[in-house]
This record gives structure tokens, C-alpha cells and sequence, in this order.
């Protein structure tokens, strides 16, 4: 299955695109980092300038090692869902369950050593180019050279190879199960019970902020950390609670959408489980972004305010997050477009028979230009309010204000990244796909 694994990847390169971005963007950003490690560990090296290299590579090392994972997942969950004919059809010549998850991980196993070693140039330039902004912010001494060693590269190919093996397993587990026509609720299960668990880590860390004074310089963890893990909660239970939100809306959205807007709620609650993948980055996205961003504001303006220079560990936490941010902008882009693109142009049998049924092209592009501006709005429904549940009980601890005094420019420009992702992936994939005629485009093998 190993050999399979290598011809497919080889006959069909173009199947694992999106897995080879996601892997090869990963193994950049982590690679980057990472050398961090590898220049405070450099002989020569002063104390102040190892410890903010060495901090500031662990905190974002173990933030990009997660969003490493979902985006693979991603792009790996839905690149499977749509070899389930294939799946089917390896099944019925006799291939067992473990040949079929050997062949998947395999094939992503390459991908994911392909993208790593294709990430080396660009990390060591990045390591270079992060060595250097230290310096300009005084973080780092101007004597300090930029290394780049194994601790990169092994993490790089480590974290790289382990998310996608792990998330190829994920995947083709549920892809087996369903070939063999395995049905049942344990899947829903254990995605509500980590969701619920994810919301209430995510509730007693917020929660925790009121607990700690004012003054203290880790403030900052709490409300960060509880408004990720509820933006995680709501991800994962995003998919359920759309079903409910369309099972309302459904006759206003027939009303005001027309046939159009009747067919993307049905659609959606139909594709709820296809749909994770792309509310879940939206979601992560927004909550992280809004709570990181105001939160990092709010102490700006505090240290601004009180008249004081910024110390190192100042300039440090803000580094952090807002590196933390643009990382987070980066993959969260990466796995709406993946997820979208590969969700939306796999649907060309689908559209086709919608065509042949009497539908036009435009009213085609209507069902998917509103099933896109539902999902951007549960999006970013649910990813304010997790960053809003962070925001609010810093500000109160911090400032003894209800509300953060910057105004609503940030919001908006987080939410205008999602909705132009979302919208801008979903019509043009869906416009592209629509060239092909509608006799050809049901003929083609799903």
C-alpha cells in the first residue's frame, strides 16, 4: 500500500495541493521560530537576548503547532470525504481497513516531507529577517548572528509530518467507517463532549481574570487563553448548531432568497458535517483575532497612559501577539481557501444536475453565494462573541471600564477578511466550475 501510496501521489499531484500549501506554509512558520532556539542557544549569546528569542519561539512554536494541525486537517478532511468512491471501491477489491489507512497516511506522509523540505529557504530567510526586527526593537542584542540548526529543522519536519499522518488517521478512520456503511452517533458524541469540554475550560479561564490583581503582568493569559478555547468550543460545535439556526430560518431565508435561498438551507443542513471544516477556521479566527488585538490594545494605551517606557517584557508580549495574530490571519486564510475551494469545486456534478433540472448559472451562484454569506455570518457570529467573553473582563480588571476606548476599526477589518475569504473563495470557485457545460460536468466521476 506504501507503493500505492507514492504512485498516487505521483500520477495526481494536483489532489494534494492544498495539503502540500498548508504542510509546506507550516514547516516555514515553525522552522522559522524554532531557529530562534537554535541562535539563543548559540555560543556568545547574552542572557537578556536568549531569554526573549527562547520565549517568544516556545509561545508561538505551540500556537503554530496547533494551527499547523488544523489547517492539514482541513484540507485532508475534505480531500478524504471525496475518495469515498475510491475508498468503496479499494474496499469492495478486497483491501482491509489498515491497507486503505496505511495508503492515505502514506500518500500524506510524502506530501508533508515534500512541503517541509520545500520550507527550509524560506525559513532560514525568515529566521534571519525575525533575528534582525529583534534587534530593531531592542529585544535582542545588535552583536547576536542568526542561526538555524537542528532544532528547526527537526521540529519543522516533526510537526510537519506528525500533523498530517495524524490527521490523514482522523480522516480515513471515518472514511472506512463509512464505505463499510457504519452509522451511529459516537462521532457526534465525542465532537459534543470535546466541544462542551473546550467551552468550559474556555469559561473558567475568563472567569479566572476577575481572581487576579490588576497589576499583575500575567492578566493577559487568562482572558487570551479562555477566549481561544470557547472560540475552539464553538468550531467543533459549530456544525449542530447550524442545523438548528437553518431549521428557523429556513422559511425567511426561502422568502427573501427565493429558490435560491430555499435550496442553500437545505443544502447546508444536509452538508453540516462537510461544513467543519470551513467554520471552524472562520470561527478560531475571529475570536483569537478580536480578543488578541483588543486585549494587546488595552495595555498599550494602559503603559501609554501611566507615562512609563516600555520595558523588554513590554515589548516581548506585544511581539507576541501580534506575531501570534498575523500567524493566525495567515492559516486561517490558508484553511478557508483550501477548505472552500476544494469543498465548492468538487460540487461540479451537482451543479450540473441543478442545470439540467431547469436551473440557470446565475441562480446556481445564488444558492452558493447564500449558503457562503450564512456561513460568514455564523462565523463570525460566534467567533465575536468568544472574543468579546475575553475582551470584557480584562478591561473591567485592567482599566475598571466595561468596554476597551478603541473604536470598532478592528472589528470590522477582522470581519472584512473573513467575509472577502469566504464570499470572494466560494463565487469564484463556483463561477469557475460553472464554464463546463452541464452534460459534461455530470458525466465526470465524482
Amino acid at each position: 500500500m506504501l507503493f500505492l501510496a507514492l504512485r498516487s501521489v505521483r500520477k495526481r499531484p494536483g489532489r494534494f495541493l492544498a495539503t502540500l500549501l498548508s504542510a509546506f506554509l507550516g514547516a516555514a512558520i515553525i522552522m522559522t521560530f524554532s531557529s530562534l532556539h537554535d541562535t539563543a542557544a548559540a555560543p556568545g549569546v547574552d542572557e537578556v537576548s536568549s531569554e526573549s528569542m527562547t520565549v517568544s519561539a516556545s509561545v508561538v512554536g505551540g500556537y503554530g503547532s496547533l494551527l499547523v494541525f488544523f489547517a492539514i486537517a482541513s484540507t485532508l478532511t475534505v480531500s478524504v470525504r471525496q475518495r469515498a468512491q475510491e475508498v468503496h471501491l479499494l474496499r469492495c477489491t478486497g483491501a482491509t481497513p489498515a491497507q486503505v489507512t496505511r495508503m492515505v497516511i502514506g500518500e500524506s506522509a510524502v506530501v508533508a516531507l515534500v512541503g517541509a523540505a520545500l520550507a527550509v529557504g524560506p525559513a532560514v530567510l525568515g529566521g534571519r529577517l525575525l533575528v534582525g526586527l529583534f534587534k530593531d526593537s531592542g529585544q535582542v542584542a545588535e552583536d547576536v548572528a542568526p542561526a538555524f540548526g537542528a532544532t528547526a529543522l527537526g521540529s519543522g519536519f516533526g510537526i510537519a509530518v506528525l500533523a498530517s499522518v495524524g490527521a490523514a488517521f482522523l480522516a480515513v478512520r471515518r472514511a472506512t467507517k463509512a464505505a463499510a456503511g457504519a452509522r451511529g452517533p459516537s462521532g457526534r458524541r465525542g465532537r459534543t463532549l470535546a466541544g462542551c469540554a473546550a467551552l468550559v475550560a474556555g469559561t473558567g479561564g475568563i472567569l479566572t481574570t476577575y481572581a487576579v490583581d490588576s497589576t499583575e503582568e500575567m492578566l493577559m493569559a487568562f482572558p487570551a487563553y479562555g477566549a481561544i478555547l470557547l472560540s475552539v468550543g464553538f468550531a467543533v460545535l459549530a456544525p449542530s448548531m447550524l442545523g438548528r439556526i437553518l431549521g428557523l430560518l429556513r422559511g425567511p431565508l426561502a422568502a427573501v432568497g427565493g429558490a435560491g435561498g430555499y435550496l442553500s438551507a437545505r443544502n447546508l443542513r444536509r452538508r453540516g458535517a462537510e461544513l467543519s471544516s470551513v467554520l471552524m477556521p472562520m470561527i478560531v479566527f475571529t475570536g483569537m483575532a478580536t480578543a488578541t488585538l483588543y486585549i494587546q490594545g488595552v495595555e498599550s494605551d494602559r503603559v501609554t497612559a501611566s507615562g512609563l517606557d516600555k520595558t523588554v517584557d513590554d515589548k516581548n508580549l506585544e511581539t507576541l501577539n501580534l506575531v501570534v495574530v498575523g500567524i493566525i490571519v495567515v492559516f486561517s486564510c490558508i484553511m478557508l481557501v483550501n477548505s472552500l475551494y476544494a469543498a465548492t469545486s468538487y460540487r461540479g456534478r451537482e451543479f450540473g444536475q441543478q442545470r439540467l433540472a431547469g436551473a440557470t448559472p446565475g441562480q446556481v451562484l445564488g444558492t452558493v453565494g447564500w449558503e457562503a454569506a450564512l456561513l460568514t455570518l455564523t462565523g463570525l457570529v460566534l467567533g465575536t462573541a468568544a472574543g468579546i467573553a475575553g475582551i470584557i473582563p480584562f478591561t473591567m480588571v485592567r482599566t475598571d471600564q466595561v468596554l476597551p476606548d478603541q473604536g470598532p476599526g478592528t472589528w470590522l477589518t477582522i470581519m472584512a477578511v473573513a467575509t472577502v475569504a469566504t464570499l470572494g473563495t466560494s463565487l469564484g470557485t463556483a463561477r469557475r466550475t460553472l464554464r463546463a457545460p452541464a452534460i459534461e460536468a455530470v458525466t465526470v466521476a465524482a
